[in-house]
């Protein structure tokens, strides 16, 4: 006999049921979307070229104009010697047609990261350029990675990147070189202003300490001297040697005030200013770009951000006894 109440009990439940399971294939396929749209790279028309770090994508962006599109493996803020790249980083690879390097053993993941790529091209941005050598400490006589913080060297850099892009993109050529030209005489422009601003702290005071030896490629263009906490932020221990040697250096040159970069913690340089009787003047932006809304968004912006600092700090009145 047919029972009403008990069909109607069955067809709530199945409906309930497939309610229910629709439900669950929607957030599957929302979810879905939303890891994909993290971890896959969306159909594009430009070709796509990666960085090892911010800064390169800084002035590949500025040689590439409209026609490519350039991301940083790294994020801003990240520390870029020993970076532990993520399958993440991996997958961003997908579809690249270059990844550039800075090269001089600055990126000590780079060739475990390429083994795991394919056969993607790639360009080293300080080949053909004669390094300045790191002076003392468990780093001497290897090269110092830090060229772009010489504008003059950061065009050699973006010579490269032109080359580069038209061995992927030959229709791009008179666009890459256009472009090239209009940065390159930014820079040029900058390395006076830089010069300018520099020249006008007196001599006895143009003595840059930092935590890591990254300013000697600027320091030589400009005349300065320079000491540090350690040669490199992949080797950044800090010992009480290393402390006791800097502390003296600085009272012996009576420096006014010390630095230390974004990456790294600057309490040992803390401790290094209050021993010495120097001024802790701030912090550098060196291997990585700041965020949008930060003081280096661009590499322009992030040598003039710490050419002001140097400036500001080392006019001020000399280091108390």
């Amino acid at each position: 006999m047919f029972n009403k109440k008990v069909f109607s009990e069955y067809i709530y439940k199945k409906n309930k049921i497939l309610s229910l399971s629709i439900f669950l294939a929607l957030n599957v396929l929302f979810l879905t979307g939303c890891v994909n749209k993290n971890t896959y790279r969306p159909s594009i028309e430009r070709p796509f070229v990666l960085t090892t770090f911010t800064i390169l994508a800084d002035l590949a962006r500025n040689v590439a104009g409209d026609r490519l599109l350039i991301e940083s493996i790294t994020k801003p803020g990240a520390e870029i010697h020993s970076y532990q790249f993520t399958p993440s980083d991996i997958v961003k690879t997908k579809g690249a047609k270059l990844i550039i390097e800075n090269g001089l053993g600055l990126e000590a993941w780079f060739s475990k990261f390429m083994s795991s790529t394919g056969d993607i091209p790639k360009v080293k941005l300080t080949e053909g350029i004669k390094p300045l050598l790191i002076d003392g400490d468990a780093y001497s006589g290897r090269p110092n990675p830090h060229a772009w913080m010489s504008p003059k060297r950061a065009m050699n850099y973006v010579d490269k990147i032109v080359d580069a892009f038209i061995e992927i993109d030959p229709d791009g050529a008179l666009e890459y070189s256009s472009n090239a030209s209009t940065y390159k005489a930014k820079l040029e422009s900058l390395d006076k202003e830089l010069r300018d601003s520099l020249s006008s702290i007196p001599k006895e005071r143009r003595f840059l300490v930092t935590c890591e030896g990254a300013f000697t490629y600027l320091a030589r263009d400009y005349g300065m001297k320079e000491a540090y906490l350690w040669p490199v932020n992949a080797e950044s221990q800090v010992t009480p040697r290393r402390m006791v040697n800097l502390i003296k250096k600085i009272k012996e040159n009576e420096v006014p005030t010390i630095f230390c970069e974004s990456t790294v913690s600057a309490d040992a340089q803390m401790e290094v200013a209050k021993s010495s009787g120097a001024v802790f003047g701030g912090t550098f932006y060196v291997d990585s770009l700041s965020d949008l809304n930060g003081p280096a968004p661009t590499y322009i912006d992030l040598l003039r951000h710490n050419v002001r600092l140097i400036t500001k700090g080392l006019s001020i009145s000399k280091v108390k006894k």
